[in-house]
């Protein structure tokens, strides 16, 4: 039975926990949410709930710091990153309201007869989000707000450890206007959210997560003809390959390495260095990497005992099978994991094909372009990419070739706040953010007038 709580991870205090949701609180959340949208969702504007959404933005500033605070002891996020997720996730969400009444527009498909007919957008129905505590608001935003804007309602299970950021959420979006129903939090068990996805009333569900609750959800779904988005895991590749600027490419190595104390789905986690940059490369990296701060804040604790545990016991059977470590320890205190590099792994190790969820870099020579594209496309996952690379024809013509669902040339953290975000292969299925994710769970309805 999954237990709420919150565990602070630089401490491992238990501070709170909470119970479960019993099987009527399930029922009431689900009759609470279908309410909702056949009495407010179907009888509202697009611009009326993009107005409630634009509060929401509002409220998601104006508390950011009583926000950060929240994740900050729930699963360690350093303060002023917990923080500015707070602030991006307002982004996202104003985003949404700026943009939703031109993005949700009928569109009009030209015909061979030549009848008046277009598409209308309109919601489905109830949709069950479940999120993960990595990016306990930034998640919940980027799926939670266009469906509300659309005309979907939800039901959210957050992760078992952010029982005060799920709360908090809920209440934002009460405060911000949107009624009783339409944004409904539920502590619910693993073996309730298979009820819940198999409800008649539930129309779809999005899950962020790792690849196994992927599966589960997926079959889940299948099984009761249920639309899903999945976003799951990656082993996003950093490749560098052409520039005149390696200072540049060694920071946004670090950076994307780093976010989130490397507990990022797209965070660059394997280095893919060109033979005439490797050693120059090399050696400011780990240096950078060598460098980094647990006490100045750089980063912060792993999110949980678990997670330690297991980040260190992949580091370990890939030092076993011969891999090195050029920096870092893999001897955590507590949850504080040293940032870590490491090199000579070769496709024969477990840990080629793994995803390290922590500060763990990957560091790999190639000699060519093809070389790097084969080695980033021999990954189970297909999220993000970086292409450092001067000359723009050539890095797109890279991009074109990876394996991916976001191809970032010239640094890592291009991500916006209406720039679409999915990936293909093991990291999943469908988008989120801008258009193409506010449409995921659209009813595209067709209209066509007769001729008179």
């Amino acid at each position: 039975m999954t237990t709420f709580a919150v565990i602070n991870p630089a401490t491992g205090e238990t501070i709170k926990e909470y119970p479960t949701a019993t099987a009527a609180e399930v029922q009431e959340a689900i009759t609470s949410a279908q309410d909702a949208y056949q009495n407010w969702a179907r009888k509202t504007t697009v611009a009326q709930r993009a107005a409630l959404a634009q509060r929401a933005a509002e409220l998601f500033h104006e508390r950011k710091d009583e926000l950060g605070a929240i994740i900050n002891r729930e699963m360690g996020k350093p303060l002023d990153q917990s923080i500015g997720e707070a602030e991006f996730s307002g982004d996202i969400t104003a985003a949404f309201a700026k943009n939703a009444e031109q993005w949700l527009a009928d569109e009009p498909l030209e015909v061979e007869d030549g009848l008046k007919t277009f598409f209308r957008y309109q919601g489905l129905g109830v949709i069950l989000g479940i999120m993960p505590w990595n990016y306990p608001y930034y998640q919940v935003a980027r799926f939670a707000v266009p469906n509300l804007i659309l005309g979907n309602t939800i039901i959210l299970k957050h992760a078992a450890q952010c029982p005060e950021s799920a709360l908090a959420l809920e209440q934002l979006f009460r405060d911000a206007g949107f009624p009783e129903g339409a944004y409904v939090n539920v502590f619910a068990t693993h073996e309730q959210l298979s009820d819940i996805i198999a409800d008649d009333r539930v129309q779809g569900v999005s899950l962020t997560g790792s690849e196994r609750a992927g599966a589960i959800v997926a079959e889940q779904a299948g099984r009761a003809l249920k639309k899903c988005v999945l976003e799951l895991g990656g082993s996003d590749v950093f490749l560098v390959l052409d520039t005149d600027d390696l200072d540049h490419a060694v920071e946004h190595a670090v950076g994307g390495r780093m976010e989130n104390t490397g507990q990022a789905c797209n965070g660059s986690k394997r280095i893919v260095v060109l033979d005439k940059y490797f050693d120059e490369f090399s050696e400011k990296f780990k240096a950078a990497i060598g460098g980094q701060s647990y006490s100045d804040g750089d980063f912060g604790p792993l999110s949980s005992a678990g997670a330690t545990k297991t980040l260190v016991s992949q580091v370990e059977d890939a030092i076993k099978q011969g891999a090195e470590v050029a920096v870092g320890n893999n001897d955590p205190e507590g949850n504080v994991y040293t940032p870590t590099v490491l090199t000579n792994i070769t496709p024969a190790m477990d840990v080629y094909s793994q995803e390290l969820f922590g500060p763990v870099a990957q560091l790999y020579r190639v000699s060519s372009d093809e070389e790097a594209i084969e080695l980033a496309n021999s990954s189970p996952y297909g999220l993000g990419s970086v292409v450092i690379c001067d000359d723009l024809e050539r890095a797109e013509q890279i991009g074109n070739q990876l394996d991916v669902g976001m191809v970032f040339i010239g640094g890592a953290g291009l991500e916006g706040a209406d720039v679409p975000f999915g990936g293909v292969k093991k990291s999943g299925y469908g988008r989120e953010l801008g258009r193409v994710g506010m449409l995921e769970f659209a009813n595209k309805k067709l209209f066509r007038f007769a001729a008179k």
